[in-house]
């Protein structure tokens, strides 16, 4: 599944726009199971591809840029990634990532458009400590494409409970390229940016708070990170 992916993005990461890979050694130094990628977010998709894309090549030895397809046939891993039932719908490509390792989960805080109020599930919990028993997780701790928005305490909640290890991530470039799905592009040329930083020194026993705080710091979407229009609006 994971070739049929590539094969889609590819020429979007190499052809079309410029994909800058920053970090990527880590990948090689990490173990196949119960590790946490965190990531700030600003596509539905087109992150989560070439993080898969990123981390196949970084372990055939391709460590400074996407490496050929080829290396997709010799996975020796698993990638799961969090995404929100409501952007899985029906789509061929959504079809595809699912079933190439999405893991669906209700949001707590947002529904159809709406705000709503719920309670983390226990069973997408579930699944997602199922997934970090076999393989890597990503999961993106703000829940959406905003920048800047807050993040949720559920990414918090599952560092405390499976003690992953946590490799945060941080990407740029990709609202300038494409739609908010990720699927159509908006524009070529565009530096495609992704760095992957050493996995995070994490005390499991601090407070939830304590600990998302450290991953937003961590994924540049903490307060010391605003644009100055933010941390000094005109009134």
């Amino acid at each position: 599944m994971y070739i049929v992916i590539g094969s889609i993005a590819q020429f979007r990461f190499k052809g079309i726009n410029n994909t800058r890979l920053s970090g990527t050694e880590v990948i090689r130094q990490l173990p196949k199971k119960n590790v946490l990628f965190v990531s700030n977010h600003q596509t539905y998709f087109s992150e989560v591809i070439l993080m898969i894309l990123t981390f196949s090549s970084a372990l055939n030895g391709f460590t400074k840029r996407l490496g050929p397809l080829y290396h997709l046939l010799n996975a020796n891993y698993r990638v799961y990634f969090i995404a929100a039932q409501e952007t899985m719908k029906a789509t061929f490509l959504s079809k595809v990532l699912n079933y190439a390792g999405g893991i669906k989960v209700q949001r707590t805080w947002r529904s159809n458009g709406e705000s709503v109020q719920r309670k983390f599930n226990p069973s997408d919990a579930g699944k997602i400590g199922e997934a970090l028993k076999d393989g890597w997780v990503i999961t993106f701790p703000q829940g959406t494409t905003t920048p800047f928005a807050p993040g949720r305490k559920g990414t918090a909640h599952l560092i405390k409970k499976y003690k992953p290890i946590v490799v945060p991530i941080v990407i740029d470039g990709f609202r300038r390229a494409f739609d908010k799905k990720g699927v159509l592009l908006k524009k070529k040329g565009v530096d495609l940016k992704m760095t992957i930083k050493p996995p995070m020194n994490i005390n499991y026993d601090d407070d939830i708070e304590v600990i998302l705080a450290h991953v937003m710091h961590a994924i540049e979407q903490s307060e010391e990170y605003y644009p100055e229009k933010l941390k000094n609006p005109v009134p």
